[in-house]
């Protein structure tokens, strides 16, 4: 039972009629009474005394009316409420990310949000994703698209959004310096590695090189992963770099994961600072998110 079941029924209980309900609610007429049908089943009794002529209520459906009238007018009352003050809240929002979120994560964030607060101005902040709590912490932004650290710095509020997983990545056709030490097993210490400059995505890798006992020798270490991708698809070397980096970058096609190296997987989150995350704004953004 919803609250469009118990519109159906009170404008069914006025009218007496079938057919009239559905033309005036926009369904079919065999559409209005399934849901009727299955409005009894759930209160176990007969709501409708009905015939070719009339439709009148039985003793359970006079029963029924007043508390459907109730509930429906409560409903309309709090949405009514909490319309007024979607349209009410207004202001600016600095919000930082990298560029590759600002189409993979930000969309869906946004458009939910816009729905409701249409009047909320969002500035974004786009960079290195290793800026991102950074940025937080010195009041840049207001909130952030953030990968989170394995300590997260105090004062910080921080909810997960999704898990992003990582790949060790070599040019697709890799050019006859790289072909010999590609070969199964690599050749790691002959490998030139591209690797984010720092942030956690470089840490991630570093505990892979650890694992693996690596001494890396480093031809870039770059700021922001996109650049990784497109370093290694030159066939400059090869890279460790987010999975939602790879598939998203133009040159993406041009490389290869090396699918049985496993690289822990990052975090990312909305980060902003503690003692903010109640403000109006910040809390009706986290808020979409369970984050209060």
């Amino acid at each position: 039972m919803n609250i469009k079941t118990l519109q159906l029924f009170l404008h069914l209980c006025e009218s007496k009629s079938f057919s009239q309900t559905a033309q005036a609610m926009h369904i079919s007429p065999s559409a209005l009474s399934r849901i009727v049908q299955r409005l009894e089943e759930d209160l176990g009794q007969t709501l409708f005394v009905r015939d070719n002529r009339s439709v009148e209520l039985t003793s359970a459906g006079q029963s029924l009316l007043p508390t459907a009238a109730l509930i429906v007018s409560n409903w309309l009352e709090v949405k009514a409420e909490l319309a007024d003050h979607h349209h009410k809240l207004q202001g600016k929002l600095k919000l930082f990310c990298s560029v590759t979120a600002s189409y993979s994560h930000l969309p869906d964030i946004l458009n939910r949000f816009r729905q409701l607060y249409p009047q909320v101005e969002i500035q974004l902040l786009t960079g290195d994703p290793a800026q991102a709590i950074d940025k937080v912490q010195n009041d840049e932004a207001d909130i952030a698209i953030a990968a989170k650290p394995d300590t997260l710095p105090g004062k910080l509020a921080y909810t997960e959004l999704d898990n992003v997983s990582m790949s060790v990545i070599t040019p697709l056709l890799p050019p006859p310096s790289l072909q010999k030490a590609l070969a199964d097993p690599p050749n790691w210490a002959s490998l030139p590695f591209i690797l984010p400059e720092s942030g956690t995505a470089r840490d991630k890798a570093d505990k892979w090189l650890k694992t693996k006992k690596i001494k890396p020798q480093i031809y870039a270490q770059v700021g922001g992963h996109e650049a990784i991708v497109s370093m290694v698809a030159l066939g400059c070397g090869i890279g460790i770099a987010p999975d939602v980096v790879i598939e998203n970058s133009p040159v993406g096609n041009k490389v290869k994961r090396l699918e049985k190296e496993k690289v822990h997987p990052m975090q990312l989150g909305l980060c902003c600072k503690q003692s903010r995350q109640n403000e109006p704004l910040l809390y009706a953004l986290l808020n979409l998110f369970g984050c209060n």
